[in-house]
């Protein structure tokens, strides 16, 4: 959700900034980890102006950073980079977006600076990524480690999205069947047994009922069908539906420890890069918390307090539910190496593997019981259409 934020920042004045975030609270952290003292806060639906892009475009963040890193490798300066990119653009978000960078370099900001300025396209952790490379010097290895990180982000997510297609598939081809029993087959045997409407078995009767309902009503059913969906779909891409679904599967004990190892990964995998950038860890944290469910976030800001007091990180991760026995463990062996960004990533990733493995054993067992309960569910209605031939064989035998 975005959210429209008027705020103070230093020698600039008032400035007006759009904030993706998960709620207001979210959207007000992040403008004070920026330095921003927050004037008012308020909804913003529109993701840009109309003359700019349509409501849902994005600016391609992943594919901007390769095609930088690229130019930025073959010897071109950052001014001359950014300037190459606006003008292969088409007319869009992105040659928007672009356009204003390259004015905002022109003017004399740093390109951390000119992406704060544009936070409706780049991201909070790459604008703190690139700003930590212009002090070290490095900006080509942190456009790397920021290409790295969101290439492993995305193993785990297409794992999961690959693996709930076949079920979807199932889904939808049984339905198809379904529907087509009801609303063809069925009609069809209720003529046969107009004359045995009282003798037939009540199951029986409800079915061939339901079947004609929908084949006298076809129309009804189809826009009814096509509702259904378009209110599925709309849910689905629905911040406030999606946060009400994931409530109801953090509350389901198998599934809700599964995804907490996957905030947890991505909690992790982003602290590691940040800290390898030379972002302070209380800084990273603020930042890597907006990427966790709202369930977690709260335990990350109490572990946030407890290390600006001074607590260890294992310590404060571990008593507030943020680690797991292995995660804990190699927390405590990179305080004491001090290569915490090394183990945060090795967390990650063994979160990661713990996380895929999983998933391939639930989607072995859960594609056979889905197809074995279509199979159930059609059967049931074929044995019903039949069932009054079966008992009127019965009785002649």
């Amino acid at each position: 959700m975005k959210f429209q934020i008027k705020a103070l920042q230093g020698a600039e004045g008032i400035v007006s900034m759009v904030f993706d975030a998960t709620d207001a609270a979210d959207a007000a952290r992040q403008a004070k980890t920026r330095g921003l003292s927050v004037i008012s806060l308020r909804p913003h639906s529109l993701l840009w102006n109309a003359r700019a892009t349509s409501r849902r475009a994005r600016f391609p963040l992943a594919l901007f950073n390769q095609e930088l890193l690229a130019l930025l490798g073959a010897g071109l300066t950052v001014v001359e980079a950014i300037e190459t990119l606006a003008e292969k653009q088409a007319p869009g978000m992105a040659h928007v977006v672009l356009g204003r960078l390259s004015e905002k370099l022109q003017q004399g900001c740093t390109l951390s600076q000119g992406m704060q300025s544009l936070p409706e396209a780049f991201a909070p952790l790459y604008v703190s990524t690139v700003r930590a490379s212009e002090r070290s010097g490095g900006l080509e290895d942190a456009l790397r480690r920021y290409g790295a990180y969101e290439l492993q982000l995305d193993v785990v997510r297409k794992k999961i999205i690959s693996a709930s297609i076949y079920p979807l598939l199932l889904v939808g081809a049984g339905s198809l069947v379904l529907l087509f029993l009801l609303g063809y087959v069925i009609p069809k045997f209720s003529l046969v047994y107009e004359e045995m409407q009282g003798n037939l078995p009540l199951a029986s009767r409800l079915l061939l009922q339901a079947g004609s309902f929908i084949h006298a009503h076809w129309l009804a059913a189809a826009l009814g069908g096509i509702a259904t969906l378009a209110i599925g779909i709309r849910a689905a891409v629905s911040m406030r539906a999606r946060r009400w679904f994931g409530g109801l599967l953090w509350r389901i004990p198998a599934v809700g420890s599964r995804m907490k190892l996957y905030h947890l990964a991505r909690f992790y995998r982003t602290l590691g890069m940040l800290l390898r950038g030379g972002t302070p860890v209380v800084t990273a944290i603020d930042m890597a918390t907006g990427l966790l469910s709202p369930v977690l976030q709260e335990d990350v800001m109490r572990a946030r307090q407890a290390i600006r007091e001074g607590r260890p990180i294992s310590q404060a991760m571990s008593d507030n539910g943020l680690t797991t026995p292995v995660a804990r463990r190699m927390l405590r062996v990179g305080e004491r190496s001090g290569q915490m960004d090394e183990m945060m990533d090795r967390i990650a990733a063994f979160l990661d593997e713990e996380i895929a493995r999983w998933v391939d054993w639930f989607t072995r067992l859960f594609e056979p019981l889905l197809m074995a309960f279509i199979g159930v569910v059609i059967g049931a209605v074929v044995v019903l259409m039949y069932l009054p031939v079966f008992e009127l064989a019965g009785s002649i035998g």
